[in-house]
């Protein structure tokens, strides 16, 4: 390379330094507040407020709602006094909360009372109460989230069967419950029992559509939470109708094929053995069918997996005969599971939230427009049937 291409590669270099913008608008991580967690739950206003309130400090405004916003605070020599502002000795996470009618004002409010504004890029988790919801819809409530460009649409959003605000705290030393909730969803690769992620995104159109969805039910014991069921929502007012046991979550992950992972367990004949299938794979397909003015469902459902665990004592020999049997039986749970979800959507809460529907709108659009807009009601009455196959393609480890 001859020194005049070195030259001018350096030139070229330098001119490209010149025109490379930086970050003139930034602001350091370190003078903002990180919320990673939002809560909502029924109006009670805190000491604090009260207190204040009782100084002249208020502003006109009807107590609808309190938000919790979940922190993660900064550290360091200018670190502020967590035990003031909402934490314990020893938590990684201050929830400070606000009572209001706009979500929207409550976070301005919050720049009366922080030094550093709040920052809702690395928002995580959305709980609301179902209480709250019965009263509010999901619609008023999360317009602001919705519309605000901060927030990412991938957060997730959660219903809890108490409040939001014990959703999101934590007895565990250094647990952050926002990222606690946003990693237990992710175990839906083990489980059945978990509904897939619903974000905020996929809410969004689920409200737009009009149809009925499920949110995640969160249950907090002792500082503790776990995953139970779902929450329902009804499609035409978005409000919580009701709600979906473990089992008929399990049920639902048949019909629309999430189930994917997880356990079946029953009790073989005629001894009453416990025996234990891990599900590998499922398939399912929803078939609609419309004669006249008559719609029918038929769902097939089929599974390959394993044998687990076996209680059988001393254990029965994994025979074509034994195993062909077992799996009728798991058949026969995972056929009383979808029963029993079916008939809390057609007879209970008469809602329809296993996307019959959408198979109905692919297959049959003409048909499909003159019932969506009564969807709910209408599917209360169709005759939904089903075949299950269970396939054990491994036993496992055996003393055979």
């Amino acid at each position: 390379m001859n020194r005049f291409i070195r030259k001018s590669i350096m030139l070229f270099t330098l001119l490209l330094l010149v025109f490379t913008s930086g970050c003139w608008s930034s602001k350091e991580i370190e003078d903002l507040s990180v919320y990673v967690g939002v809560g909502l739950d029924l109006a009670e206003e805190s000491k604090f407020e009260k207190s204040i309130n009782a100084q002249g400090g208020h502003y006109p405004k009807n107590n609808n709602f309190t938000a919790t916003v979940q922190i993660v605070p900064r550290i360091g020599p200018k670190q502020e006094n967590q035990k003031n502002a909402g934490a314990s000795e020893g938590q990684s996470f201050l929830n400070e909360r606000l009572t209001g009618d706009s979500l929207f004002q409550i976070f301005r409010q919050f720049a009366l009372r922080r030094d550093r504004p709040l920052i809702g890029h690395h928002l995580k988790v959305i709980v609301v109460s179902h209480e709250l919801t019965k009263k509010y819809s999901l619609e008023q409530l999360l317009d602001f989230i919705l519309r605000d460009n901060d927030i990412r649409p991938s957060s997730l959003v959660m219903v809890s069967h108490g409040t939001a605000l014990e959703a999101l705290s934590s007895n565990e030393p250094g647990e952050i419950p926002a990222f606690y909730l946003k990693g237990v969803v992710a175990n839906a690769y083990r489980s059945n029992k978990i509904l897939p992620a619903v974000t905020l995104a996929k809410l969004d159109g689920k409200m737009q559509s009009g149809s009925s969805f499920l949110l995640q039910n969160v249950l907090t014991a002792e500082g503790e939470h776990k995953f139970s069921g779902a929450g329902i929502y009804k499609g035409e007012t978005k409000k919580w109708v009701g709600s979906l046991n473990q089992i008929e979550l399990e049920g639902l992950s048949w019909i629309t094929g999430d189930a994917q992972a997880g356990a079946v367990k029953s009790y073989a004949k005629p001894h009453g053995h416990t025996v234990t299938y891990e599900i590998k794979s499922t398939k399912t397909k929803i078939t609609p069918k419309v004669q006249g003015d008559d719609i029918y469902f038929h769902v097939k459902v089929e599974s390959e997996g394993q044998l687990m665990e076996d209680w059988s004592s001393p254990e029965i020999p994994s025979t074509d005969t034994y195993i062909k049997e077992l799996e009728g039986q798991f058949a026969d749970t995972v056929k009383e599971q979808i029963q029993q979800v079916l008939n809390r959507m057609q007879n209970t809460y008469r809602v329809e939230v296993a996307g019959f529907g959408e198979q109905l709108r692919i297959k049959y659009p003409k048909v499909w427009k003159k019932v969506k807009k009564n969807w709910d009601e209408t599917f209360s009455q169709i005759p939904v049937t089903y075949d299950v196959k269970i396939n054990i393609i491994d036993a496992g480890s055996s003393t055979d």
